[in-house]
């Protein structure tokens, strides 16, 4: 048995008064500022601080240097590399067989199992074979300047004529299919995407129907599948196909009840009631925000609480009942308030104060406060995080369409001029529509300054295929 790792004190001092969730925003930031992608959370710091970590990936290394200049990882109380992975590590028989990270390039992996040091070197070679090639391999172009693999492994057999078989490798691929979309979705918005994340989704089903050794990693799987049908489901659902987007979370939502995931069913209540306002269908919206707080009550997750109210508020919004909107905007910014914690879910990485002010934007929108809608939409433009390029397209546009109906065209024309410049990088159907109905409403306001040079602009713009 491998010893227990041992504390990093050297990380927890450089910590200081920060609390975790804190000190791993500011990772995030610096890892923006150089370019590099970690999804960095408290229960990460966390479990470098414990020694669980003894070295961190290659994209973590540089953020950390980049964040303590002139200091080495030895410096910062890591082990060297060679200690803890592969060949070297073998060989040094003074070195305790303690897990390390696995190698990752969008941020941290959080193996659910761990192995022996002897193990490491085979599960990496095995893990990059599985996310670089294979038939489900699928390439990704949303731009001629943006590729990206979203790769899951087809079940393996286990013998010429024996069942399929899934593992960690699978498991691990699913997740990474995740996180990459994810990441896609947050710069360039669905419509490029949404057909192709499709195959590795099928593929993830179909490691569902195949053996695997252990009930963690069964369970792995099907909350991985979950997550990338709500993914999927999602882009479906920023592009305008609805009836895909809600058949997406339905399976999302079977799936996790087979499994009992209330994190992933939450989740699959929280898009549906999404979805539901977008179609139209404000009761349903409440009903299934309502669906969602229930099976996030175990969760322990203040900040998922305050989304699913929001979710809440617009369906109230939606049915035109502002008593019940303003209740559950009240309960949303209470518990955002709290703040963030280890339960919060990887996937409510958007969700910062831009966000909470988006979706009261929304609300009030919905209500027909245009003006106070406006003030909000703009807060939540001028504090979105730039890597968040989809999402300041939408605020932005949801600005527009609040000035121009609030009577103040040359300021909307100002902003939809924003949002077109950011058209070349973002593809979603949603924000066009939303582009579309403020010209719309700009089209009597012509003559108002900016307002004619906004609409040519907007008229020139190329049709989506």
């Amino acid at each position: 048995m491998p010893p227990a790792p041992r504390t990093n004190t050297v990380f927890r001092e450089l910590r200081g008064a920060r609390s975790p969730g804190e000190f791993a925003a500011v990772v995030r930031r610096a890892a923006r500022d150089i370019g590099e992608r970690v999804s960095c959370d408290a229960r990460y710091i966390g479990r470098v601080e414990a020694g669980e970590i003894r070295c961190p990936n290659y994209a973590y290394e540089r953020v950390f240097l980049h964040m303590f200049p002139g200091r080495t990882l030895a410096d910062l109380g890591f082990a060297p590399r060679s200690a803890v992975r592969g060949r070297g590590a073998r060989a040094a028989a003074s070195v305790p067989p303690v897990p390390t990270e696995p190698a990752a390039v969008h941020g941290p992996v959080h193996p659910i199992e761990q192995y022996e040091i002897q193990n490491h070197e085979e599960s990496d070679v095995r893990r990059r074979a599985f996310m670089t090639g294979g038939p489900a391999t699928v390439a990704v172009s949303l731009t001629p300047a943006t590729a990206a693999a979203l790769p899951v492994p087809a079940p393996r057999a286990a013998d010429p004529g024996g069942a399929r078989r899934a593992g960690e490798a699978e498991a691990l691929a699913v997740e990474d299919a995740v996180r990459r979309i994810r990441v896609l979705d947050d710069r360039h918005g669905a419509d490029g995407l949404y057909r192709r994340a499709a195959v590795p989704l099928r593929t993830a089903f179909e490691l569902l129907d195949a053996a695997t050794g252990r009930r963690a990693t069964a369970d792995r799987l099907h909350a991985g599948a979950g997550e990338l049908a709500i993914s999927v489901g999602w882009l479906a659902h920023d592009s305008g196909r609805f009836a895909d987007a809600r058949s997406h979370y339905a399976e999302a939502l079977a799936t996790a009840r087979m499994c009992g995931n209330a994190g992933v069913e939450a989740h699959a209540f929280c898009n549906t009631a999404f979805l539901a306002r977008d179609a139209g269908r404000p009761r349903e919206a409440v009903r299934a925000a309502q669906a969602a707080q229930r099976a996030a009550l175990e969760l322990g997750s203040p900040r998922l609480l305050s989304l699913l109210a929001l979710r809440e508020a617009g369906g109230w919004a939606g049915l035109g009942d502002r008593p019940g909107c303003e209740r559950a905007l009240a309960r949303a910014r209470d518990l955002f308030d709290r703040g963030v914690t280890d339960a919060d879910p990887e996937w409510m990485s958007f969700y910062g104060e831009a966000e909470l002010a988006g979706l009261e934007a929304q609300c009030w929108s919905a209500l027909g406060e245009w003006a106070r809608a406006a003030r909000f939409a703009r807060r939540a433009a001028e504090l979105q995080e730039p890597h968040f390029v989809r999402n300041t397209a939408l605020y932005t546009a949801e600005l527009a369409d609040d000035l121009a109906r609030a009577g103040r065209p040359d300021e909307a024309a100002a902003a939809g001029e924003r949002v077109v410049s950011l058209l070349d990088e973002v593809q979603s159907s949603r924000v066009r529509s939303m582009l579309a109905e403020t010209v719309r409403v700009l089209l009597p306001h012509r003559r108002a300054g900016g307002v004619g040079g906004f609409l040519d602009r907007y008229a020139a713009l190329p049709r989506p295929a």
